[in-house]
């Protein structure tokens, strides 16, 4: 079961409280309806929500109203999350931690010397881990911030854009490290949406005359994440910054140029996503 916890005539506002929920972990998603967005959690979650959220509306001086509970019948954009989370977990079951004579890594990883001329290591490093522990931290982390990107995209052109974000936040890296860096992992990406989220939040702010935007919410957002993912001994934090950059570069032209699509568009974008993946990995 669900409940709404806070309802509001404008989708920035409702983006900043996903956002802020994004960073705390809290699953969430935002209902578009004729009285504006309602942003739902689910029952058990609903004390660490208003936990959360309280203290940015006293800090911010946010005016909100409790909603109405969520029709029934609107599919959830968690599961989007949450099938690609499976994907990352059932896909390390396969190819296993990077032991030696491992063709995955040593054809899938992003080695910094060889992106420039197997660009494709950009892609299938996304979905390698270094081990269990590794996968788990990186498919959680998805499960949360890909449906806030869903939710603001639609499914399949959000997953395009984490996916595209996290590529480009891999071939930056690669300029950056010396040519034997080895990395591997979703957490580009992963901070690839929270640029993405950020950048699509800043484009939104841009025309409201009588609001401003608050940058802490993102920087809340990519300090949570850091907390998560940066501590690892496996961490790269030049692929976590680039991975957050090319999110925002991405973001800022979605938000610009892309319009809401049905689902017709949305299913077709992910179909082709999840099979230029696939072709990334022919390739390899």
């Amino acid at each position: 079961m669900e409940t709404a916890i806070r309802s509001s005539q404008t989708e920035s506002q409702a983006e900043e409280w996903a956002l802020v929920l994004a960073a705390a972990g809290i699953p969430h998603r935002l209902d578009p309806s004729g009285l504006g967005w309602t942003l739902i959690v689910p029952d058990e979650d609903v004390a660490r929500a208003r936990e959360a959220l309280d203290p940015y509306d006293a800090e911010a001086r946010v005016p909100w109203r409790a909603g109405v509970a969520a029709p029934a019948d609107r599919p959830t954009p968690w599961l989007l999350g949450t099938v690609v989370c499976l994907a990352l977990l059932v896909f390390f079951v396969v190819t296993g931690p990077p032991v030696a004579g491992s063709r995955w890594f040593a054809r899938g990883a992003a080695v910094a010397g060889l992106m420039t001329a197997e660009p494709w290591r950009a892609v299938t490093a996304l979905t390698l881990h270094l081990d269990a522990a590794h996968a788990a931290g990186n498919a959680v982390a998805i499960a949360v911030v890909l449906p806030a990107v869903g939710q603001r995209f639609g499914a399949g052109v959000g997953l395009w854009l984490v996916v595209l974000g996290g590529a480009g936040g891999n071939l930056l890296a690669a300029l950056l490290h010396a040519p034997g860096h080895m990395a591997a992992g979703a957490s580009t990406a992963i901070f690839a949406a929270i640029g993405i989220l950020g950048a699509a939040r800043v484009f939104r702010a841009a025309g409201e005359e009588r609001r401003r935007w608050k940058p802490w919410t993102v920087l809340a957002a990519s300090l949570a994440l850091l907390a998560i993912l940066g501590t690892s001994p496996h961490a790269d934090l030049v692929a976590h910054g680039t991975g957050f950059l090319s999110g925002a570069v991405v973001g800022l032209a979605g938000a610009a140029c892309l319009r809401p699509f049905g689902p017709t568009v949305q299913w077709t974008v992910g179909a082709l996503t999840t099979l230029a993946v696939l072709g990334c990995w022919l390739l390899a």
